[in-house]
């Protein structure tokens, strides 16, 4: 199988693998925001008011949810790549350069996949999408698998 094709197949499945990504990162997210305000998955609760951890632990939790549904992704994921930046640079980094040093490694890998939806967007498998009705084919326009007569591969 040549590089191409193969390239072209994987590049056929990159909405779903995105939204797939973008689903499995606003999860992994709202357990942090759940684990910090409310002290489950084996973590003691933040005091409520807290700085900066129960104010980090609100934005993990609802962009966190924004994130994992596809509603304004782009937006959340801005605020969710700053928000783990700043963990990063104000609570790890002052322990060493490198994340696998100072305990960052999650911060860092949150703030750069946020990052990339930034970007490249939520993919598929949103709620919008999902919640969008289905408009009819005019006809005017060809049938989905091309011009009438033709045959796609």
């Amino acid at each position: 199988m040549s590089t191409t094709r193969l390239s072209d197949r994987l590049a056929g499945h990159q909405p779903l693998v995105l939204g797939l990504f973008r689903i499995v990162l606003g999860l992994l997210f709202t357990s942090e925001g759940a684990a910090t305000l409310f002290g489950v998955l084996d973590r003691e609760a933040s005091p409520a008011g807290d700085w900066p951890f129960w104010y980090a632990g609100v934005i993990e939790l609802v962009c966190g949810v924004l994130i994992l549904l596809g509603v304004v992704t782009r937006s959340a994921a801005f605020l969710s790549s700053g928000a783990m930046a700043f963990a990063y640079f104000t609570e790890h980094q002052k322990d060493g350069v490198f994340p696998l040093q100072n305990g960052g490694l999650a911060p860092a890998l949150f703030c750069w996949g946020f990052l990339l939806l930034v970007f490249f967007g939520p993919g598929a498998l949103t709620l919008p999408g999902l919640l969008r009705p289905r408009s009819a084919p005019s006809a005017a326009s060809p049938p989905a698998g091309g011009a009438e007569g033709t045959q796609v591969r």
